[in-house]
């Protein structure tokens, strides 16, 4: 069925999470002290990423047969996911009685402007991306938004000819402003909240934080400008 013109993926896998839930308190949690006055909560424990990210693993390998994929991770924010998610699929190569060749290349994407996306999108590093010519393609992002982002990013890879296409992408936003894209797989579905940590950031900071939190205004404000800082 299609959904607002992607007819070729239907909802994956994931784990949702209400919008009724406001997280975990940050006293329950160690968050960096720096960052103490700045979060509302913590949205997702890095201990559950961890464990959905070893699932996601395992469905994707399983799903890779024998032949060679090749992982386009999109920078900056889909690194640490990106790192995690092909440990664990290493970790399979290593233990299963079947392995995959996996070639690892990087890209960057920039839509968001503070804390919401423009829907303009710069591509930054695409000129050398012929090797993905006739490969099995995995795409490693750390969130989608309105889905416009990686709808484009389709776009550039389809100049490539690759063989085929798979979205992976830890986090899927629930929100109005949504264009209908559905990753092929996805970590969790969240409300329409604006996240950090985990190597998401609010204008390069917040990376440095091991768990999913969500920002508060007073976060917003104090980084709006990192040259105030």
């Amino acid at each position: 069925m299609a959904v607002n013109g992607y007819p070729h993926r239907k909802n994956p896998a994931r784990i949702s999470i209400a919008d009724s839930f406001e997280g975990y308190g940050l006293d329950v949690f160690c968050v960096p002290k720096h960052y103490e006055d700045d979060l509302e909560s913590v949205l997702i424990p890095n201990g559950l990423i961890n464990d959905r990210i070893e699932r996601m693993a395992r469905d994707i390998f399983n799903d890779i047969g024998k032949e060679p994929l090749a992982v386009l991770c999109i920078l900056k924010g889909g690194y640490k996911f990106c790192s995690d998610l092909l440990d664990n699929i290493k970790h399979m190569n290593r233990m299963a009685d079947v392995s995959v060749p996996l070639l690892v290349d990087f890209i960057r994407l920039k839509s968001y402007e503070n804390d919401q996306s423009t829907g303009n999108i710069q591509v930054i590093g695409s000129d050398n991306l012929q090797c993905l010519e006739g490969k099995n393609v995995l795409v490693v992002e750390d969130i989608i938004d309105t889905g416009k982002t990686m709808a484009k990013m389709e776009e550039i890879l389809a100049e490539f000819k690759p063989k085929t296409v798979k979205i992976c992408s830890l986090l899927v936003k629930r929100t109005p402003r949504s264009s209908g894209y559905r990753p092929d797989y996805a970590g969790f579905e969240i409300p329409d909240k604006f996240v950090v940590g985990y190597a998401l950031d609010y204008n390069e900071f917040f990376r440095d934080l091991n768990h999913i939190c969500i920002i508060n205004e007073t976060g917003k404000v104090k980084y709006a400008n990192a040259n105030n800082l």
